[in-house]
């Protein structure tokens, strides 16, 4: 191929390292109002009153805006649960309560940024303090309040899976492995927090430059807060300073319409509204990857072979769905890790409670549960003194085997490739045998530097799960006379900084056989593009990629036909999947997926606990790189993001409040604290719904990091920890442990 394959420079490389491009926080009118927005501040409350009367008499404020000027008071992803402000005189039941520090009580309009910071503060709000659930054993209990209406003990969704009899199994078990794990909050960190400007265009439209992962869906959630039909809605993405799945909820797209709404009927006011939110109120307003509690116990022969799984999740789903029912839902896939067993138990919960929300995050449930399921196949390794790696291969899901939930894996599986690629990049030797208290020949002190080896696999869903009618649209148009001269093609997919406008261009010149250069994008605004799906689930490069590459053939029939100038659409319908059944899990989540393995190197400081990661290897099979140093980017960009997460990044709440609300407590990898190397091997094997066998690549490096290290610390320092950040303190209390003092 000419240009599939191929490293070419990103469209948007130019004129984003020339300062050119212009993020939702750039742009400006000359004389735009800004709104700010008074956050809950507290976990739960019911809102008794709200005084605006000090913010609205100060000069330079033009109105504020609370619960009774919103048309329909309640917008969610998932499930619309969620009021879009918070208080009296809200159309919502229960719209008159808060749930969560981030919940959105009022929007003041001014002059200036400063102003409406001012008014904010002057805002009066008496609250009625409620009792806050923040624990799983608590929110489940009879004594808990009920967060939200006809949600019995809290339980936002349940999911279970039986295959076979898991429990006679497990009691004939040679060797049984078991574990409580906890894994934590995350927050995204995108390079650019939450901002956007709204305006009434010439047509009449309500439009909306902001950041997010799906315009359409946007438009969909305005249009029915402000009861205004879609149509009247128009959304436009600049470009996007990262997203990570934190940008597929709402923050401030409905507020800023809402204010552009009121002002002109009000008024007659068509000025444009601005806002930029500062970091704080990012982390506060937007959502977490979901810290989960998971409990597995594992059988199997004592030859290695996995005969049982056991399996309860608990995930905290904070005060509204977001997409909790669809993060569980891979979590309950995935939570066997991409191993083979014949008999499977799992009971699976996400609850509410008044933490911050908790939503997508790259990787969407399977980091939390293949954490699990890595440690305890290494953990098995371990008990019986068999190599890591061999274990995995001995065990590993192929095309024949049936998932946890009963149906093989369509498209193709490469863990056995991926697997060995890894092992053997790395030369992979492990120390088989107890480490630790368990080896009477572990040395009770340890030097001050040891190093160690870990390995993990991983798996996950490439496109939308359960059901969801996977689809995407494309347009493309050919001008010129003799031969193309230019191809406009317009696409809906957001280029999250991930470089999937580059990549389209690329499978539009491909296909249409011109130069690259002669692609031009119309990208991302809801007026001239119809629905392309979100910027999630690895699934854009795959899914919008079918329907350029089809849009493309279609206007190529036409041009050759003298059709000209040539437009043609597509939209592409990806094959049926079917949602989990109630009873036993039956089902086949999904039609496409990405395998990765890694393994890593570390030195772990016995003295001040701080862990140096040296060298890690990702084998990630892709299907086809359509730009081989984007492919690489993603790797690498997964790896130090999920190195934040194992190692570094420690997000904490006390009863419902956030202690880590800055950049200065929440702490992320700098240049120092990534890892020294990373080695990373890209694997094709085509898959047979791929344009050009394309699958996915952007969340699978993510997925076996955090188990590959804890299994590395292990094999350094002979320790098990079922929980991380693995940060200095918690490395040294552990070793205290091991010498019987606490440090």
């Amino acid at each position: 191929m000419d240009i599939i394959g191929k490293v070419v420079k990103r469209i948007d490389a130019l004129d984003k390292v020339m300062g050119r491009t212009l993020y939702p926080g750039d742009r400006s009118y000359g004389d735009e109002l800004w709104l700010k927005i008074l956050f809950a501040g507290r976990p739960h409350a019911r809102i008794v009153s709200i005084d605006t009367s000090r913010a609205e008499s100060l000069p330079g404020v033009l109105g504020v805006l609370t619960a009774k000027d919103v048309p329909v008071n309640q917008h969610g992803l998932q499930v619309p649960d969620q009021p879009v402000l918070c208080g009296p005189g809200s159309n919502k039941k229960g719209g008159d309560i808060v749930r969560f520090v981030g919940d959105q009580v009022a929007v003041v309009i001014a002059e200036t940024e400063n102003i409406a910071a001012k008014a904010r503060d002057l805002i009066r709000v008496e609250y009625e303090d409620l009792r806050v659930v923040y624990t799983f054993d608590f929110a489940m209990s009879a004594k808990a309040p009920q967060l939200h209406p006809n949600i019995p003990k809290n339980i936002a969704v349940y999911q279970r899976i039986r295959k076979g009899d898991a429990d006679m199994a497990l009691e004939n078990c040679n060797v049984v492995i078991e574990g409580v794990y906890h894994t934590p909050f995350q927050e995204h960190v995108y390079l650019q927090p939450e901002a956007g400007t709204a305006y009434i265009d010439d047509e009449g439209r309500i439009t909306v430059h902001c950041a997010g992962q799906w315009t359409w869906e946007d438009q969909q959630q305005i249009a029915e807060s402000l009861d205004l039909p879609p149509d009247k809605i128009r959304v436009i993405y600049d470009a996007i300073g990262g997203a990570f799945g934190g940008r597929e909820d709402m923050s401030v797209q409905i507020v800023l319409a809402l204010a552009v709404l009121r002002m002109y009927q009000r008024y007659g006011n068509r000025r444009a509204m601005k806002i930029i939110w500062n970091r704080e109120e990012s982390i506060l307003g937007h959502c977490k990857r979901h810290p989960m509690t998971i409990k597995a116990k594992w059988g199997a022969k004592s030859d290695g072979t996995l005969m049982a799984a056991a399996i309860e999740i608990f995930s905290d789903a904070g005060a509204y769905m977001y997409t909790s029912n669809k993060v569980l839902g891979n979590a309950v896939v995935t939570c066997t890790g991409p191993y083979d067993f014949p008999d499977v138990k799992v009971d699976a919960y996400a609850i509410y409670t008044n933490n911050v929300v908790s939503g997508a995050f790259r990787g969407f449930g399977a980091p939390q549960a293949q954490f699990v399921a890595e440690m305890q196949m290494s953990k098995l390794a371990e008990k019986l003194g068999k190599d890591p790696v061999e274990l995995r291969l001995k065990n590993i899901l192929t095309e024949d085997k049936t998932l946890a939930v009963g149906t093989t894996i369509p498209g193709g599986v490469s863990l056995e490739q991926v697997i060995r690629e890894a092992s053997w990049r790395l030369n992979w030797r492990s120390r088989i045998g107890p480490r630790g208290e368990n080896d009477p020949d572990f040395p009770e002190e340890l030097p001050r530097l040891v190093t160690g080896r870990g390995f993990a696999a991983g798996f996950k869903n490439i496109g939308f799960s359960f059901g969801y009618q996977e689809n995407s649209w494309a347009e493309i148009e050919l001008r010129g006379e003799a031969e193309i001269e230019e191809v406009i093609l317009r696409i809906a997919g957001a280029d999250v900084g991930q470089g999937h406008h580059t990549a389209m261009a690329q499978i539009a010149a491909e296909t249409l056989g011109v130069t690259l250069e002669k692609v031009k994008l119309e990208a991302s605004d809801t007026a001239i593009t119809q629905s392309s799906g979100s910027a999630s689930a690895s699934r854009l490069t795959m899914i919008a990629g079918n329907a350029v590459k089809e849009a493309a053939e279609f206007a190529l029939r036409k041009w050759k036909r003298k059709d000209r100038p040539a437009i043609a659409e597509a939209t592409w319908l990806g094959p049926k999947t079917t949602p989990l059944d109630p009873k036993t899990g039956y089902c086949v989540p999904n039609f496409a997926y990405g395998y990765v393995a890694e393994a890593v190197e570390l030195t772990v400081d016995t003295e001040t606990g701080f862990i140096t990661v040296n060298r890690v290897v990702c084998a990630d099979d892709v299907g086809q790189a359509i730009n081989p140093d984007q492919v690489v980017g993603q790797m690498e960009g997964a790896i130090v993001q999920a190195h934040g997460y194992a190692i570094l990044e420690n997000f904490i709440m006390n009863k419902g409040r956030v202690l880590t609300a800055s950049l200065s407590s929440y702490l992320i990898p700098g240049v120092y604290d990534i890892p020294k190397r990373i080695d990373p091997i890209i694997i094709e094997n085509p898959h047979p719904n791929g344009p050009y066998g394309v699958r996915g690549v952007g969340e699978m490096a993510f997925i076996p990091y955090a188990p590959a290290v804890a299994a590395a610390v292990f094999d350094a320092i002979g320790i098990w920890f079922d929980e991380f950040p693995l940060t200095p303190e918690r490395i040294l209390r552990g070793l205290g442990k091991v010498r019987s003092r606490m440090v």
